[in-house]
């Protein structure tokens, strides 16, 4: 071995030490964290993706408490818009959809999490933005919902779906803590010349309860977070009501994982791009199987499901990879309207529609 060379590979082990000292400092020691091997793996040039494989299961992060998106269900099975993406990168990956250990976290904890080891991928409604995409280190998959930040009050206390960030002078609002609704929030506060008290909380249950028993005059946060918690906890007799009409910002919400992993990145952005192809193309969970050998099918559908000049099998995964997310999980228009249409967040006329629609939902092509 070269002098250079035990150079490269002393700095690779005592960076991947760093990483594990850091993730000790997590309370949770459970199967969420990565080993000591796993870092080493990748810190020495390996990709995640042969880390996931060796183990078996996809360590995806999550809310937990994001109604509509991730939340818990009478059985204790994981639900939700992104709990589904974390199946359908475990199906693409493992090829099994249940193969997913969720990690719930709070928005302050997310980040350290990726950057730890002790999750994989991050499915937890969390905004690409310029500084977390350059100074926190992280990179963005494709975004799976357009959203965009509102406030919601009570009618009784004469907010409407008219009223506008100039009527909250004087008003208690709460939001959660480390995040950019917390930062947003402000800055349109500070252009519209008024005062607010902000008052934040690591989690969005507190936030909600506070807003019920009257200690926060008026909550924020994206606007389909306000839809889901309007549905599911407006208490009766009480109306609750979202504003104003269009978002006070720009809230693209996707993966997020590691700097620096093309394979992973790759893996996981096209495991998304694949649900979006499906869904132009009418291959949904009944189907998928049947694709392949179809001639109702063009070939890039053939492609994509695993049929001739298929392209999985040179991003480390088996040809039929996507076939199989289709199947387990289901196409983007499945995974959305299973998820967020029960809330009253549809597609139709929203920027989440598909491009053909009027939407921004758009893929590249699989070829």
């Amino acid at each position: 071995m070269t002098q250079k060379s035990k150079l490269i590979k002393l700095l690779a082990v005592l960076f991947a030490f760093t990483l594990v000292a850091a993730a000790c400092g997590d309370d949770d020691g459970g199967d969420s964290s990565a080993s000591s091997d796993e870092v080493a793996l990748t810190a020495e040039g390996g990709s995640l993706l042969e880390t996931v494989q060796e183990r078996g299961t996809l360590n995806c992060g999550v809310s937990g408490a994001a109604v509509a998106f991730s939340t818990l269900d009478p059985e204790g099975k994981m639900v939700g818009f992104d709990a589904d993406f974390c199946r359908a990168v475990a199906a693409a990956v493992l090829g099994d959809a249940e193969a997913v250990n969720f990690v719930a976290l709070t928005a302050a904890e997310r980040f350290t999490a990726v950057q730890s080891g002790d999750i994989d991928v991050l499915m937890r409604n969390t905004t690409w933005t310029q500084s977390r995409d350059t100074d926190v280190g992280m990179d963005f998959g494709p975004t799976t919902y357009y959203d965009g930040q509102q406030l919601m009050g009570k009618a009784s206390d004469g907010f409407s779906g008219s009223s506008s960030v100039a009527d909250l002078d004087g008003a208690t609002i709460c939001t959660n803590a480390g995040t950019t609704t917390e930062k947003n929030i402000g800055d349109a506060a500070e252009a519209a010349g008024i005062t607010i008290n902000l008052q934040t909380y690591e989690d969005f249950d507190i936030v909600t309860d506070n807003f019920i028993s009257g200690a926060c005059d008026v909550v924020t946060t994206d606007g389909s977070a306000l839809v889901g918690r309007k549905a599911q906890q407006q208490p009766e007799g009480e109306e609750w009501v979202i504003f104003p009409g269009a978002p006070i910002s720009k809230e693209p919400l996707g993966p997020t994982y590691g700097q620096n992993d093309s394979q992973w990145a790759d893996v996981v952005n096209w495991t998304v791009y694949a649900t979006i192809i499906a869904s132009e193309k009418g291959i949904d969970s009944g189907n998928a199987a049947g694709v392949v050998g179809n001639d109702a099918y063009d070939a890039e559908a053939q492609r994509l499901m695993g049929g001739e000049g298929e392209l999985q099998s040179l991003m480390g995964l088996s040809a039929d990879a996507f076939q199989q997310v289709i199947t387990q999980v289901g196409n983007y228009d499945e995974i959305y309207s299973r998820n967020l249409n029960p809330v009253g967040l549809t597609r139709e006329g929203s920027s989440n529609a598909g491009w053909e629609d009027g939407g921004l939902i758009y893929a590249p092509p699989a070829r």
